[in-house]
């Protein structure tokens, strides 16, 4: 029997698409080798949160289809629940958890010398964009979703490049081919997967590494994590760097501390000093989103992940968060880490989609435990 071709392939992965975008398998993987000899995250033996806090928390994140949830404070695990068949080393789907690691992997690469800046412009690490507007795209701009792509959405249409150069076998050519402009980069806000798997092909020119090989050796074995796996699009190809890698709950807990410890492991510095505070930096089109990151403040009751003011679904944050310097990594079906630098405290949600009813609420994990911290510590 002869081999599918690209084509059949692509019409294959675009028929299961349309039957569940939400819940597609992603395949092929590849492996995402994390460190040999492994050691958890030290559990805290006198808690800093108050019982009856880390109580009211578990208990929300387990009434909300949750699959693990991780409180992390000042260095030590203080509490930590996974649901049936999960385990602290079970692989899970990050969904958008991988925005925030392309924004770690681009420090790392900065920081080794291979990328200039945040502001040096495509054209010059990919050659065949120069004098084309996708080469005026600056780095930057494929982190914080200004590179003037055409925003995320849904097609029906296989032929439509939002499906071409996100299911196809050669994605990346796709994205630089055939990915549509819609405005000049810098300066407009479109949040969306493309200029997010970009950020692959961009590492794997400024390196000469694959992309895979580069964040299990510069990011994942370097914070003392466990790996897991990463999707590509053909056997060998080019990973997904905007989606849905596999890795466990505590290995996505530990990017989040690499950035609460200013881009440093255990004393060494692996991100340029001041990337972190980069990171957290809203734009004029969107003061909500930074790179990769989505930033509290300033404080919207309903956030969409479009431009603001933008039609679509919107998460639900019924208070301000208590810390206002609070930043968080978010994902499809609420995949969240909540993290306030002031206080040393990361909250890790992964999981299904929550119920319809009654409806997910942002704020939630993070201010509670936020009050349950010594008395004037985590209160406004």
């Amino acid at each position: 029997m002869a081999e599918p071709s690209p084509e059949d392939i692509y019409r294959e992965r675009f028929a299961t698409f349309l039957k569940d975008p939400g819940n597609f398998p992603y395949a092929p993987m590849e492996p995402l080798a994390g460190v040999k000899n492994y050691r958890a995250l030290p559990v805290a033996a006198r808690k800093t949160i108050a019982p009856t806090a880390l109580d009211k928390a578990r208990a929300y994140a387990a009434a909300n289809r949750s699959t693990a949830y991780l409180v992390w404070r000042n260095g030590k695990i203080e509490d930590s629940w996974f649901g049936s068949g999960i385990s602290g080393s079970t692989p899970l789907v990050s969904k958008s958890l991988s925005k925030p690691l392309t924004a770690i992997a681009v420090g790392r690469a900065i920081q080794l010398g291979k990328i200039k800046s945040l502001d040096q412009p495509l054209a010059e690490i990919m050659p065949e964009l120069a004098g084309k507007q996708k080469g005026r795209i600056l780095v930057r701009h494929l982190l914080d979703m200004r590179s003037g792509m055409l925003d995320q959405g849904f097609s029906p249409d296989p032929d439509h490049p939002l499906n071409r150069c996100y299911l196809s076998t050669d994605h990346g050519r796709c994205i630089v081919e055939d990915y549509p402009m819609i405005a000049e980069p810098g300066t407009r806000y479109a949040y969306a997967n493309a200029p997010s798997d970009m950020i692959a092909l961009v590492i794997e020119r400024a390196t000469g590494r694959r992309y895979g090989e580069f964040i299990s050796t510069e990011v994942v074995k370097r914070i003392g994590a466990q790996g897991g796996t990463i999707w590509v699009d053909r056997p060998g190809g080019l990973a997904h760097s905007g989606c849905c890698t596999l890795m466990p709950a505590e290995t996505w807990l530990r990017l989040a501390v690499l950035l609460v410890d200013d881009g440093k492991w255990n004393g060494k510095r692996l991100l340029p000093q001041g990337y972190v505070a980069e990171m957290r930096k809203g734009s004029p089109q969107n003061p909500n989103f930074g790179l990769g990151i989505w930033i509290g403040e300033p404080y919207r009751q309903r956030r969409g992940f479009g431009a603001p003011g933008a039609p679509g679904p919107q998460v639900l944050h019924s208070q301000p968060y208590l810390d206002p310097d609070m930043f968080l990594f978010d994902g499809n079906s609420n995949q969240t880490i909540h993290v306030s630098p002031k206080h040393r405290l990361i909250v890790l949600r992964m999981g299904p989609t929550p119920p319809t009813s009654p409806e997910w609420d942002n704020s939630v994990l993070p201010n509670l435990l936020l009050q349950g911290l010594p008395a004037g510590q985590g209160k406004p």
